[in-house]
């Protein structure tokens, strides 16, 4: 049996997020979701998932992805909260897809280390090199949950 070549990861990476909103605004993109998701984020609102899809979800070639909100900022996901002291929150925090709960560990931003340098200068995220280590195994388990075309 071989073995694994190491990753550059294997070491943790730094990660706090600051509540600064910014992977939660910015140019237009999309938010992708589950069927599973979409039925979470439905019930977490309290309301039937056709009713939840018609206010808050578009599809975009096929997929579903939350819709987005135009200000002074970007565009905005619809969730997009921001308290007095001008922290970033959400109001399905409980329920966010995958997506969400598994920022910045995803497998692009994961692909070498001048991706993941990239992607922190061009979001910019505050909270990437920030904070404490996240373990190669709390990222593996992240990663895990980052869906995949086929769960979309």
């Amino acid at each position: 049996m071989s073995e694994r070549a190491p990753r550059w990861y294997d070491a943790g990476l730094r990660f706090e997020c600051s509540r600064c909103g910014n992977c939660c605004t910015g140019p237009p993109g999309a938010v992708w979701f589950s069927a599973a998701e979409g039925r979470a984020m439905a019930t977490a609102m309290g309301m039937s998932e056709e009713a939840f899809h018609r206010r808050y979800a578009r599809q975009i070639r096929g997929r579903w992805s939350l819709r987005e909100t135009k200000t002074s900022r970007g565009m905005d996901c619809v969730f997009l909260t921001t308290d007095p002291e001008g922290k970033a929150g959400c109001r399905l925090y409980g329920a966010r897809p995958a997506q969400c709960r598994t920022w910045p560990f995803w497998p692009e931003n994961l692909e070498s280390r001048e991706m993941w340098d990239a992607v922190r200068a061009q979001t910019p995220c505050p909270g990437m090199g920030q904070g404490g280590l996240v373990t190669i195994d709390e990222i593996l388990e992240r990663l895990g949950e980052t869906p995949g075309d086929s769960d979309l």
